[in-house]
């Protein structure tokens, strides 16, 4: 196994620790949408992302996840063959769990503009630690 001194040495490791301050300002893909044919009507949608990857930023190794999003659409639904663009986006992008959370969230909300929505990052374990993150949002009236 390579050494956090070896990955650092190639640009890996370094160079997804600096993203973490600019995490906000990360030009991500488009998350597409179409119109909602049922707006008057409150419904759920369930959305399950079971292959996601990233890196992680300290050791420039992949992360696994499973993705978990709910959201009650108001005018718009998520288009879903550019949610799955957009997560495969991350695949090389070294973020911390937290930060990928909130960067979903403020996407998915910027391109659907939901009545309520939840997302809960699950993460496979990194050295006996299992991580999971659960960010909520509701429209304000």
């Amino acid at each position: 196994m390579r050494s956090r001194k070896y990955l650092r040495t190639q640009g890996h490791a370094s160079s997804y620790e600096g993203l973490q301050g600019k995490v906000r300002k990360l030009k991500t893909p488009e998350i597409e949408v179409w119109k909602n044919q049922y707006p008057d009507r409150i419904y759920t949608i369930s959305l399950d992302i079971p292959e996601f990857t990233c890196i992680c930023p300290k050791t420039g190794l992949p992360d696994f996840a499973n993705i978990k999003i709910e959201y009650s659409p108001d005018k718009h639904c998520v288009e879903l063959k550019s949610l799955k663009m957009y997560t495969i986006f991350f695949r090389n992008v070294g973020i911390f769990h937290e930060h990928l959370t909130n960067l979903i969230m403020d996407d998915f909300i910027r391109a659907c503009k939901p009545r309520w929505a939840k997302i809960i990052t699950e993460f496979n374990p990194r050295g006996g630690i299992i991580t999971r993150v659960l960010r909520e949002y509701r429209k304000s009236r």
